[in-house]
């Protein structure tokens, strides 16, 4: 269980949540976890299938406290809110602000620049932690350039600009990623990102993580009220949570790149899980998938200190915390959007 920003996440999986007086109380098999005060909380998001009480649902409801619920593994289900309230505001300044591509920029810039910097850490410290068996003077000059792009967004309010800089930056920092594979070199490098359909392990391994990050992310907003599918830097698409891949952004090496790296390097999977399709498409067999599966589920289990809130939070919970930045920068409660920089 944690208490963010006025949130109450129960990650607890057969924890069942009940009114007493004006508190929640969490129990596992009858045994009382913990009560927090109904005054305190503005939403409650739970992980689990045991459930809540009509009691707690309808004190919820009557206070204007959000009730999200999750599957074990982050799927969004269902958001429960009372009559009077629900996310009309939040949302209508969402869509005001995605119309408008000037204040889009303000938003985006932000998630931008949280991605060059990611990756410029990730960089950095490969340089630090393999100085023998990395090209540093090569890398260097990578992070370098991230370092001056990110000069550049940082007064950006045009999205065309800012769409150049960053693919110039994903470029950069793309042409240095092979040399953070250390190991099984022979099955497993990188010569540039190809998506639909992946042509290699390791893009493979990539757009899987990726497709993991993207629906996390967009569980995250959903639950807090957010419109997965209005995005500032992706634009409407039917179909596409363009809000969602916004996010997962400044997400994207920290939170996937680095897991892909960890398996192959640690040797967790190796090139005998993957097979290829007639049409070049390198493809992942269940076994392997599975393994990649249960590494994220670990993976978001591990505890950071976030850099923006500074409270300890599962790595799960990261975008949880983005989004509900995200919503108080758009109710006005922020001066701006706050990125996830991760060091």
């Amino acid at each position: 269980m944690k208490k963010l920003l006025n949130t109450l996440f129960v990650t607890i999986p057969d924890a069942y949540l009940s009114l007493d007086g004006e508190n929640i109380v969490v129990k596992s098999e009858e045994e009382t976890l913990a009560r927090y005060p109904l005054h305190n909380l503005e939403a409650v998001c739970t992980f689990g299938y045991a459930g809540v009480s009509p009691a707690l649902m309808g004190a919820c409801a009557t206070r204007n406290i959000a009730l999200t619920f999750m599957t074990r593994n982050g799927r969004f289900l269902a958001r429960v809110i009372g009559e009077d309230r629900g996310n009309v505001v939040l949302r209508k300044e969402q869509y005001r602000i995605s119309d408008d591509e000037r204040r889009s920029a303000l938003v985006a810039r932000n998630m931008i620049l949280g991605k060059i910097f990611n990756s410029k850490w990730i960089l950095e410290r490969a340089t630090r932690d393999y100085p023998l068996r990395v090209d540093v003077d090569r890398i260097k000059r990578v992070t370098a350039s991230l370092s001056d792009a990110m000069k550049l967004v940082r007064n950006v309010e045009d999205l065309e600009v800012l769409r150049g800089l960053e693919g110039t930056s994903a470029v950069q920092y793309n042409s240095v990623f092979d040399d953070l594979i250390l190991q099984q070199k022979e099955h497993f490098s990188f010569n540039g990102r190809s998506k639909r359909p992946p042509l290699d392990h390791v893009n493979a391994l990539l757009s899987f993580a990726y497709t993991l990050l993207a629906t996390d992310v967009k569980a995250a907003l959903e639950a807090v009220g957010l419109d997965a599918y209005v995005g500032f830097l992706h634009r409407d698409r039917p179909g596409r949570a363009s809000l969602a891949l916004d996010m997962m952004e400044e997400l994207r090496g920290v939170y996937a790149d680095r897991m892909v790296l960890s398996l192959i390097n640690k040797k967790i999977i190796n090139h005998k899980g993957f097979y290829m399709k007639e049409n070049g498409a390198v493809l992942m067999d269940d076994e392997t998938r599975k393994q990649v599966l249960k590494a994220w589920q670990e993976r978001k289990q591990e505890k950071i200190i976030h850099p923006f809130l500074h409270e300890k939070i599962s790595w799960g919970l990261v975008p949880y915390a983005q989004a509900l930045l995200l919503a108080r920068y758009i109710r006005g409660d922020l001066d701006e959007y706050p990125p996830f920089l991760w060091k």
